[in-house]
């Protein structure tokens, strides 16, 4: 009896698809059809937009998304959110800081207000 030569598998797991072992073979590479692309930004919330960047930046961008195993363009989304987060925390923070400073210079001329005015009270 002679024994059948085994094909190796590749495990079907959520790690041979980020090792790219599975999904990496350009035989299976297409674009997207526009209808596809136009439910995926549906789905994310996303808008395409056209801006123009130094070619220095991208090429930036390009590299530090490499290391970090992504497209440059997912990581300049992500850098976008982080940013606009964080200013709009510093915008809210002042905003609430200026709105404290002036309750808080509303009260005292409010009490120096009634403290001029109790000496005239007494002399009357």
């Amino acid at each position: 009896m002679s024994k059948k030569p085994t094909t190796p598998k590749i495990p079907d797991t959520e790690e041979a698809w980020l090792s790219g072992e599975l999904g990496m073979d350009e035989e299976f590479v297409a674009v997207a059809p526009d209808d596809d692309e136009s439910l995926i930004n549906d789905q994310l919330d996303l808008q395409p937009i056209s801006i123009r960047l130094e070619k220095s930046l991208i090429e930036d961008f390009k590299l530090i998304a490499a290391m970090h195993g992504l497209g440059y363009q997912p990581l300049m989304r992500q850098s976008l959110k982080r940013f606009a987060d964080c200013e709009k925390k510093r915008i809210l923070r002042e905003a609430a800081a200026d709105m404290a400073a002036r309750k808080k210079a509303e009260k005292e001329s409010q009490i120096e207000a009634t403290s001029s005015e109790e000496p005239q009270k007494k002399a009357a």
